[in-house]
């Protein structure tokens, strides 16, 4: 078979537009609105555009006609996938020119990390990166060759085409997310081995909270530049805010002056803490206003020089306060920093020019290396951690990093705090079950009055019980009031509900019947079985799934070049048990799967994580072509890259055609 084929559009600048997983998702919706009526003409556009989310939640359907008219006068002209491309980018140009196009999630650092038409790259935030990557990768053995890397170039985004650079990135940012053993890193890779490197690295950058909804390995192939940024700049956020949490960093707590303001800052994302952090400091200095975003209030330096002045008085320069040039000031500025040592990150220009990228960037480092908090810490008794939390706290972080892959409008950071008004809820429900949301009756964020949020979250409830999820005694407002076990209870129900449909889908295997867990197992069981191995699985809370043999037996079934068996242990010690699931989380990322458990969940055997595994397992193999199961090759063998577009399992939604769903198309 022929090696990866995306689709082509014969404009170039057209092509140019869009992601590979944008254009498959257009694609599915053209084919559909063509098949509804045998022939689609320009006429048509106007009704049967309103099923995408941009154009058709922020435009009317008498404006989509007026428009689409003043571009395309013949209404009877039929309409090919260019002409439908063409009048989308329309649309769409005038639906984000009224909403401001992301406007709300643009806080520092890429949330989602592309929009369609934003195709510059800043050249300042490029230099940022690499200079960080020099430093943070210089000892890496298989990298040192590659580096340092030349800022003024463009060598960043041909290395990165072997997928081996984020990967390692990754690891940095995050330790222990990726097991280097599966990372393909042959002096010269094939171009399915670099594609295994990519699919491992979209599926972990999800893992560790990033947005790549629609990104594509594709994209790191062609080396889009805006794209390899996007997903660079998140990963070394994730890395840079990792500290700004009590966990790490229990001096936090001086922020705050109880305990109803202790559970405040706990439910905070990072980039707040670290602007609470800021102002806690500036307040010491006698700098009267608050800084709210790391743009437009610190551009003149004033928050800068004082934030320093009460961190390192001994390297102060009373003039950096008293010139009136901010540029000077910001030259000052950064020698006050670099006398600290903590330069890094930004120039002047972009202090001045308020880069909240790169001005969040340069405060975290500032935070890391000497934020001025007393090493004497106030005892507060519920922060310590009991073994409940701890499961709590790990099936809060799998369920957050799941729904922040679906693309929904809002980036959650706390699923307790911020799926309280119920909106994001709603979102993933309709993913999970394209039109099943009432949006006529859901009121959308801001919501200030508190029975606006019920009347979002009775929705929820209702819809959960359409669904057949199990929801005895929960009714909205304990969402609304924050009840933690009975929002992992629903939300544990909507990622099975959703593991099970992938499965369904598949029409070609399940013939649309239900699909239950006890099929998956039976399946595991069977795959494994016929490999010719004694493994077996009792059930998804078996106590030998510990040492990992069963699902390497199980990879290996699916992909029998997947599993490095020389690399496995016999899984006997602790030690041993935690590397084979470290290495069983990646390999299965690297076939495609993507999935948010911790090793901790396999060897621990938690119940829930272990079904997905196997069902994220199970998706992937039957999303093969038959032949291919028949002979036991895998795309990376073949060439056929035919699913790795979007290399999604658990957080796909049920079809290509509910990708518009994600806010971008």
């Amino acid at each position: 078979m022929s090696g990866y084929v995306g689709i082509v559009v014969s404009d170039p600048s057209l092509q140019n537009q869009f992601t590979q997983v944008e254009l498959r998702s257009l694609k599915t919706h053209f084919m559909s609105m063509r098949r509804d009526s045998g022939k689609l003409t320009v006429g048509d556009l106007a009704s049967k555009m309103s099923r995408l989310k941009v154009v058709g939640e922020n435009l009317s359907e008498e404006e989509r006609a007026s428009l689409i008219q003043d571009y395309h006068r013949d209404l009877q002209d039929e309409v090919d996938f260019e002409l439908f491309l063409k009048v989308y980018l329309k649309l769409q140009a005038h639906a984000n020119a009224r909403t401001g196009s992301n406007a709300k999630n643009s806080s520092a650092f890429l949330k989602a990390a592309t929009t369609t038409l934003l195709h510059t790259i800043s050249e300042s935030e490029k230099a940022s990166y690499v200079a960080h990557i020099n430093n943070y990768l210089a000892g890496d053995e298989f990298l040192k060759k590659y580096l340092p890397i030349d800022s003024s170039s463009n060598d960043l985004f041909e290395i990165v085409k072997d997928g081996v650079l984020l990967c390692k990135l990754i690891n940095v940012a995050v330790p222990g997310t990726i097991d280097e053993r599966a990372i393909n890193t042959k002096r010269l890779l094939n171009p399915w081995e670099r594609n295994e490197n990519h699919t491992l690295c979209l599926n972990s950058a999800k893992a560790i909270g990033c947005t790549v909804v629609n990104i594509g390995t594709q994209d790191f192939i062609e080396g889009r530049r805006h794209l390899v940024l996007g997903v660079i700049s998140q990963i070394i956020k994730i890395q840079l805010l990792a500290d700004l949490n009590l966990k790490k960093t229990p001096q936090l707590l001086q922020l705050v002056d109880d305990s109803k303001d202790v559970e405040e800052l706990m439910s905070l994302p990072p980039e707040k803490i670290l602007l609470r952090w800021m102002n806690f400091h500036l307040k010491k200095a006698g700098y009267k206003k608050i800084v709210t975003n790391f743009s437009s209030d610190i551009k003149d330096g004033e928050a800068y020089a004082n934030l320093l002045n009460v961190l390192a008085p001994e390297h102060s320069n009373p003039s950096t306060l008293a010139v009136k040039n901010p540029l000077q000031r910001a030259k000052l500025i950064l020698e006050h920093a670099d006398r600290m040592g903590c330069r890094r990150y930004l120039t002047a220009k972009d202090i001045v020019e308020g880069s909240p990228n790169l001005n969040l960037a340069f405060v975290a480092h500032i935070f890391q290396h000497r934020n001025g908090l007393s090493t004497q810490t106030k005892e507060i008794s519920f922060l310590e951690v009991s073994p409940d939390d701890t499961q709590i706290s790990r099936e809060e972080r799998a369920f957050r990093l799941w729904i922040n892959s679906l693309g929904n409008s809002t980036y959650i950071d706390n699923v307790f705090e911020d799926l309280r008004n119920g909106w994001v809820l709603l979102e993933t429900l309709d993913k999970l079950s394209p039109g099943i949301v009432n949006w006529k009756i859901a009121n959308k964020p801001p919501i200030k009055l508190p029975f606006r949020k019920v009347e979002n979250c009775n929705q929820v409830v209702k819809i959960g019980k359409q669904l057949k999820f199990s929801l005895v005694n929960i009714a909205g407002n304990d969402i609304v009031q924050g009840n933690k076990k009975l929002i992992l209870a629903l939300l544990w129900q909507m990622m099975r509900y959703n593991v099970l449909q992938l499965l369904k889908n598949l029409r070609f295997h399940s013939h649309g019947k239900e699909i239950t867990d006890a099929d998956i197992l039976q399946w595991a069981n069977a795959k494994v079985r016929i490999s010719g191995s004694q493994s077996h699985m009792n059930s998804f809370k078996d106590k030998s799934l510990a040492d990992g043999i069963f699902f390497l037996e199980l990879l290996s079934a699916v992909q029998p070049r997947a599993v490095n068996w020389s690399l496995v242990t016999k899984g006997v010690t602790d030690e041993e048990k935690k590397m084979n699931a470290t290495y069983i989380i990646s390999i299965a990322r690297k076939l495609g799967c993507s999935i948010f458990l911790l090793p901790e969940d396999i060897t621990e055997v938690n119940q829930k994580m272990i079904l997905t595994l196997t069902a994220s397992i199970m998706h992937w193999f039957m999303k093969q072509p038959v032949e291919e199961k028949a002979s036991g090759i895998s795309d990376s063998e073949n060439g056929s890259q035919s699913e790795t577009i979007s290399n999604s399992t658990l957080d796909d939604s049920a079809s290509d055609s509910s990708i518009e769903e994600n806010g971008n198309i």
